[in-house]
């Protein structure tokens, strides 16, 4: 549904965006994930039609984003890092604005106001002014506004900013829902939301894309300085400890409680696979048994800190 191909986006002589290729495919939702001027939102301005890249181009749809940029909007519902809303109109008579704009018109204009009203939790402020609004409301409605006309795309920039945790909870669920007939592409700096909300990242840095994949898929492929193990071993506490310090392929390991009938401690290596095969020579030749030999996955901020490292080193994705 969503197709980027080589996009680039020079601002006189900073370059915003270098060589972005990527798809967003049916009922998938994708994370754009980087830290603050990584080139998420000149991404998503150039897929919705604001702006023309300098290289490259983007298909929606199958609708070409520079050949046809109605058709592609058509497409399309969107909703900015700063929601496009009219601060004079009532919330109701911006979303029959918008909706109108967007072709709808009698019964049909109606059911997707009351739709979105319920999906986006707007009926406490039906009747009210936007510019009478707190921030999370605003969201709420810009969020609407981006759904009125029942898009096959959805293209969301920072979709739970300024929201309180209940209602990042709501929107959440609602983005999912939405992912079962819709393609979204959704941006945000907040690591949490990122693994809570997509089925892929795209991890972002200075205008290429830095890693791509699963959060599985990334876990395996993240650079790391060291792997992480649980061992937990059927032995006295201060004999197992100076054993497993002993071992050269251990970097440390350091006791956090007895757990399973023995002692646990926590580990790091170069080489988890060496590791382990070095602590289970260790337990065979001192005959304890070995209750526990885990290796732990790497958090999803050691993911991008180690992508981000491995890109500002100049090594490539």
């Amino acid at each position: 549904m969503i197709e980027a191909k080589n996009l680039g986006m020079d601002y006189g002589p900073v370059r915003a965006l270098d060589g972005v290729s990527f798809t967003v495919g049916s009922n998938e939702i994708v994370g754009l994930l980087g830290p603050n001027g990584a080139g998420k939102t000149t991404i998503m301005r150039i897929l919705t039609t604001f702006v023309w890249p300098t290289r490259g181009t983007a298909l929606l749809g199958g609708v070409d984003v520079t050949a046809d940029p109605l058709g592609a909007r058509r497409q399309l519902g969107y909703l900015p890092e700063t929601p496009p809303l009219y601060a004079d109109m009532r919330v109701d008579e911006f979303l029959n604005f918008v909706g109108r704009a967007r072709g709808l018109s009698g019964a049909r204009l109606r059911e997707r106001k009351n739709w979105v009203a319920d999906a986006c939790g707007l009926s406490p402020v039906w009747k009210h002014q936007v510019n009478e609004l707190s921030l999370g409301f605003r969201q709420r409605v810009g969020l609407a506004q981006a759904l009125v006309h029942d898009p096959k795309v959805l293209i969301l920039d920072e979709p739970t900013s300024g929201l309180d945790p209940l209602q990042i909870i709501g929107i959440r669920a609602l983005i999912q829902e939405l992912a079962k007939t819709k393609s979204v592409i959704f941006s945000t700096h907040v690591l949490q939301e990122a693994s809570a909300l997509s089925n892929r990242l795209l991890i972002i840095n200075q205008g290429r894309i830095v890693a791509q994949g699963t959060p599985a898929e990334l876990r395996a492929a993240a650079p790391r300085k060291e792997e992480l193990f649980r061992v937990t071993l059927a032995a006295a506490r201060a004999e197992a400890e100076q054993a497993l310090l002993s071992l050269p392929a251990l970097k440390r390991a350091v006791f956090t409680g007895a757990s399973h009938g023995g002692q646990r401690f926590e580990c790091a290596a170069a080489s988890y696979a060496e590791a382990a095969r070095a602590v289970n020579e260790l337990a065979v030749s001192r005959k304890w048994d070995i209750r526990e030999l885990v290796p732990e996955e790497a958090s999803l901020e050691e993911i991008f800190v180690g992508f981000y490292r491995k890109n500002k080193n100049g090594e490539g994705a």
